[in-house]
């Protein structure tokens, strides 16, 4: 782990701190918050996935559906106007969009090998972006001074590595670079995230075994073909599952740095009490976690 003690962390004069979990409980609030201080750089992966790795496919999906008004397409045609994504770190709405729900075709949805293989290229995309932290780093101290360092992770980051291995390369090079910290919510939390998210169901990332599997098991139990899928039902069912999917590989994560409460977060106003807040996150680690983030089979 970067920062071995609670002392060793308050005193680093360079900071840095990967932040994960799921979405809504307040990763992007804390790195924004620490953005504003003027002391840390924020990399935000999401952010990073839907400009350098998947603008293109994003923009070229706008210009399809445009292709398909012929006002716009004779504009298009004629080079009159310009289409783009307007991604923001608020608003990746045009990288959900593009992922796209799987089901009926009629009622918005994607055919399943189609939205499977979007579903592979944010997979690379998401890794390529994790990957890239590194260089980050370097880039903010070198052009900006700022050795103070926030990585925004995604909520799916816990499904584009293993992290129950022993080794795993990206998780192995984020851990060589930040202190990784989980978010954990609580069962009332996730419960929240459940009724947020079935008022308004947006699209995911999932892991393709996991995904394959939640979209036989609904069809199953709803006795649907694919063509009769409702997009936001199946998004919706899978939802639930995915967030009691996901908690034991957050845990796994967590092994190799340290872990706070959403409830925690919530209290938090500004960087000094983050800063004291994984001061304290750092002293209370279980005593037979490992530098490599596992626990000594003597203590098992």
């Amino acid at each position: 782990m970067l920062y071995q003690s609670k002392a060793e962390w308050l005193a680093a004069p360079r900071k840095r701190v990967l932040f994960f979990g799921m979405s809504g409980l307040g990763k992007t609030f804390l790195a924004s918050m620490l953005r504003g201080s003027g002391e840390w750089f924020h990399y935000s992966v999401d952010y990073r996935i839907g400009t350098r790795y998947m603008g293109e496919l994003i923009a070229d999906n706008f210009k399809r559906e445009a292709m398909k008004v012929p006002f716009l397409r004779e504009l298009l045609l004629s080079d009159s106007v310009y289409i783009a994504s307007n991604i923001t770190f608020e608003n990746l709405a045009p990288l959900s969009t593009y992922l796209g729900k799987p089901g009926s075709v009629t009622r918005g949805g994607l055919e399943f090998d189609e939205y499977m293989r979007r579903q592979d290229q944010h997979r690379m995309a998401e890794i390529a972006a994790l990957l890239d932290t590194g260089h980050f780093i370097r880039r903010a101290q070198e052009i900006y001074n700022l050795g103070n360092f926030v990585c925004d992770s995604g909520g799916s980051v816990c499904e584009v590595v293993d992290p129950f291995a022993q080794t795993d390369p990206v998780l192995d090079a984020l851990e060589r670079e930040l202190l990784l910290v989980w978010i954990k919510g609580s069962d009332a939390h996730t419960e929240e995230l459940v009724r947020r998210f079935d008022r308004a169901p947006k699209p995911m990332y999932y892991q393709p075994e996991f995904l394959d599997r939640a979209w036989t098991d609904y069809r199953v139990e709803k006795g649907l073909r694919e063509d009769q899928v409702n997009p936001d039902d199946f998004i919706r069912w899978t939802y639930a599952r995915a967030l009691a999917h996901r908690q034991p590989r957050y845990e796994a994560m967590a092994r190799r740095g340290v872990t706070l409460l959403a409830e925690e977060v919530a209290e938090v106003t500004n960087p000094a009490d983050l800063i004291a807040l994984i001061g304290h996150a750092i002293e209370r680690r279980p005593a037979g976690a490992t530098a490599a983030g596992k626990i000594d089979r003597k203590d098992a």
